[in-house]
């Protein structure tokens, strides 16, 4: 069954549910992300309905940590997947039950290992040999056995951006296959070490499930060769990265899809499945909403600009991303110009949208950048002393601001300024 479109045009005006965008820009101001609730809702429910029983469904909160949003997706039975400290903090202050939250990521600090000892998470995913023999020491000086699972590379390629491919030898992330064995095997006869899983990611954006189903068979491989020399291991956790609708031309897989494709061999083999959708729960429930400035002739290009950019949003830039672009007031007579349709800041990289076909746009329409939900505000910065902007929810007709627009004093925050 399609998930439902909870952004629509209402009499030539684009809704979120039932509230229309003019009104929100008018009072909260641009730029602003928007998310609709039941967009976030329906796609956890997609996941919710289509794992099989006993499974642990993970939320990846780098995509999107907003307290609010990170509350509904705890209060909806989901664990969360972290990668620092301040992801731990956040997943805890939500009210994810530590039973349910993984802490990933290569590069741990000793005080970021001891909290998630201390909160009693469910299992820390070690990256390498030396952060493994860390979690050893902090465990031992604890006196508390630490559940691990290592992240293992299958060297397996994906298509999507160099950058957040993550799955081939070559990059930073995970260990080789004889590398875990041997780590397995230490972890196994460590008094305060106990190995409960084997997990990968591929990377991020990917449309495809094979290659997804070829590292859920290679972490099965490997956990049933550790069973036979006597290392029993509990979940097989496959991570995320499943793909979005960026270009509207081709269809990502359905989260039902992509569940169907990693859990047969590891439920088959009697493991527990674990994943750690992000992107796909949240990317499609938020848009950035921006306001038109000026537009400018520069030799053959045309430019629109516009209050938003790579400070608020940075995909574009940092990966050449495409995102679907709206007009907030449809034109009727569907003339189009093409644009370049670029931020206020001061890099030449700085664009929502390069030679873009969109409608002819004057100063003060507004624009929305869809697809916007995950990897947004959360890579949003202050550069060029820019403010980050406001964060609101939508729940049909109403909405509320859930993350406050900063304002000029904000800049100064943690400043400790020497005076003359």
């Amino acid at each position: 069954m399609p998930l439902q479109n909870q952004f629509q045009y209402q009499n030539n005006q684009l809704y979120c549910e039932d509230a229309p965008l003019a009104a929100i820009a008018a009072e909260v101001g641009t730029p602003v992300y928007v998310y609709s609730q039941a967009a976030l809702l329906e796609r956890v429910n997609a996941y919710k309905t289509a794992v099989p029983p006993h499974s642990l469904i993970c939320y990846a909160a780098k995509a999107n940590s907003n307290p609010t949003l990170l509350r509904r997706l705890a209060a909806a039975g989901l664990g969360a997947d972290v990668t620092s400290g301040g992801e731990l903090f956040l997943a805890q202050h939500a009210g994810f039950p530590p039973e349910k939250i993984l802490f990933s990521g290569v590069g741990k600090r000793r005080d970021e290992i001891e909290m998630a000892l201390a909160a009693g998470i469910h299992s820390l995913h070690a990256e390498s040999e030396m952060e493994l023999n860390l979690i050893a020491k902090v465990a031992a000086a604890r006196q508390q056995r630490a559940h691990i699972s290592l992240r293992v590379n299958p060297n397996i390629r994906a298509e999507t951006h160099p950058y957040i491919s993550t799955g081939l030898k070559a990059h930073k992330f995970g260990v080789d296959r004889a590398t875990a064995v041997r780590l397995f095997q230490f972890a196994a006869t460590h008094p305060w070490l106990e190995p409960v899983g084997v997990a990968a990611h591929i990377g991020s954006q990917i449309t495809d499930v094979k290659p997804y189903r070829e590292s859920a068979k290679f972490l099965v491989t490997l956990a049933d060769e550790l069973a036979a020399a006597g290392i029993r291991l509990t979940y097989v956790d496959v991570g995320g990265g499943l793909g979005i609708d960026y270009d509207e031309e081709r269809e990502a897989p359905m989260p039902g899809d992509w569940i169907t494709a990693v859990s047969q061999p590891i439920i088959q083999a009697g493991y527990q499945l674990v994943v750690e959708p992000g992107r796909s729960i949240v990317g499609p429930a938020g848009l950035l909403l921006t306001q038109a400035l000026y537009t400018k002739q520069q030799g053959e290009k045309q430019f629109l600009i516009v209050d938003a950019g790579m400070n608020d949003l940075l995909r574009p830039t940092l990966y050449q991303a495409h995102h679907p672009i709206w007009p907030v007031a449809q034109a009727a007579d569907g003339a189009t110009a093409v644009y370049d349709i670029v931020g206020p800041v001061c890099e030449s990289g700085d664009f929502l949208a390069q030679a873009r076909p969109f409608p002819p746009t004057r100063p003060g329409d507004l624009i929305a950048v869809m697809q916007a939900g995950a990897y947004g505000f959360a890579m949003s910065s202050n550069y060029n002393g820019r403010l980050r902007p406001a964060e609101v929810l939508v729940d049909g007709r109403q909405y509320q601001v859930i993350r406050a627009r900063q304002q000029y004093q904000h800049l100064l925050d943690g400043s400790l300024e020497i005076r003359d």
